[in-house]
Formats: C-alpha cells, sequence, structure tokens
C-alpha cells in the first residue's frame, strides 16, 4: 500500500457525509486559480466528449463555449451538485466509504478532480477506479492549490510541504502501471502565506496523466 494507516488519518474522523451535509455555495480558491484551471481545460478538453467531475460542487470551471457529449457529477452534497449547471446526472458516494464507482469501464474520456484530492484516504483504491472508466488515451487532472478542510484533509497531507504534495498525487498515479508519466504544472504565489490565506495569489498544481493501455 502506498500510505501507512496512520498518514490516512484525520483529524475529524466523523462521518464525512454529515461534514459535507450543509452546502456552501462557495468557491474554495481564488479567481486567478479559477482562471487557470478553465485555460487548462480549454487546452486538454475535447468538445463532445464524456466528462466525470469527481468530488465536485455546484461549479466545475469548464470552459463555457465547450460542448461535452455528457457531464457525470460526483460529490458529497446533493443540493450542491444539484445547482450545478453544466452536470448532465450526478451521483452521491463517500469515496472513503466505497471507493468503487458505480460506472461502466472505459466509459470517459477524462476525469477532473478539482482541489478535493487531499481527502482522499484511500487514493490507491480512487485512482484505480479513474483508470478503470477512462477510456485508453483519457486523460485525469488532478488541481489542487494550498486551501483545505484541514480537519478533514489526510495526515499525509497536512505535514507535507507544498512540493512533497505535488509528489504525493504523482505517486497515486504511479500505484498503477497503467497511466503514462505524471506530467505537472505550478504557478507558485508571489505573496506571503499569510496574504494569500486573505484573497489573492493562490497558488495553482495540476498533476496530469493519461491513460495509456
Amino acid at each position: 500500500m502506498l500510505l501507512r494507516p496512520d498518514q490516512r488519518n484525520k483529524i475529524d474522523a466523523g462521518d464525512d457525509k454529515l461534514f459535507y451535509s450543509f452546502p456552501r455555495f462557495v468557491t474554495h480558491v481564488d479567481e486567478g486559480f479559477i482562471q487557470q484551471l478553465t485555460d487548462l481545460y480549454r487546452q486538454r478538453l475535447q468538445p463532445n466528449t464524456r466528462i466525470l467531475d469527481m468530488m465536485s460542487s455546484w461549479v466545475s470551471h469548464l470552459p463555457e463555449e465547450i460542448e461535452f457529449a455528457h457531464v457525470e457529477g460526483h460529490g458529497l452534497n446533493a443540493e450542491e451538485l444539484a445547482r450545478n449547471p453544466r452536470l448532465n446526472h450526478y451521483f452521491v458516494q463517500d469515496l472513503n466509504a466505497n471507493p468503487k464507482l458505480p460506472l461502466p469501464d472505459q466509459d470517459f474520456d477524462a476525469v477532473l478532480n478539482c482541489v478535493s484530492v487531499q481527502y482522499l484516504q484511500y487514493p490507491e483504491a480512487v485512482f484505480s477506479e479513474i483508470y478503470r472508466v477512462l477510456k485508453p488515451g483519457g486523460v485525469a487532472i488532478i488541481s489542487f492549490s494550498n486551501r483545505m478542510f484541514f480537519q478533514k484533509a489526510i495526515q499525509a497531507w497536512r505535514n507535507s510541504s507544498e512540493a512533497t504534495r505535488v509528489e504525493l498525487v504523482k505517486s497515486y498515479f504511479q500505484s498503477h502501471p497503467g497511466f503514462t508519466t505524471p506530467e505537472v504544472i505550478v504557478h507558485t504565489s508571489q505573496l506571503p502565506n499569510f496574504l494569500q490565506w486573505f484573497g489573492g495569489g493562490d497558488p495553482f498544481y495540476a498533476v496530469i496523466a493519461d491513460r495509456s493501455q
């Protein structure tokens, strides 16, 4: 296994579904991060393809001008997902309780995960599922910043530097031999950390890999 048992621990070990039961109609990163993510999606996603937006919410940050054949949403709050105008369908599931996705093999051209990878307690199982549902040649884009619900992030994430978190996500891909070598995109903030938390200059990280076979 990639992580030791203690590295999977959370400060708040309570039911994740209860924690996320109240809808949060906010964005958890700043406008600069969102623009960089939308631009990345614009470069990497193709029109008329099938997209899985994993651990999503009321907004997916997809380019408005691109039409997709289907966008499937997944998350922990049905009210948030119902408000997301880009989703054609959605389902609610706690991946820490059950990482097995109720989706067919090789059904999606892209799997997206925005600012949520830090909450996965069994990332090896989830990334195996990402591989399973991707079509050969399909892309997975994992994006994150330095923000989080600290009490719900796993210990391995909480105790890591930003650079080490990039390596952690790379290792999640590398735990499955069917992914290509992960590509990393980094745009660090020029602001001091304490100013970042008051809004502005969120660092942008993305780790990207394709299903190679």
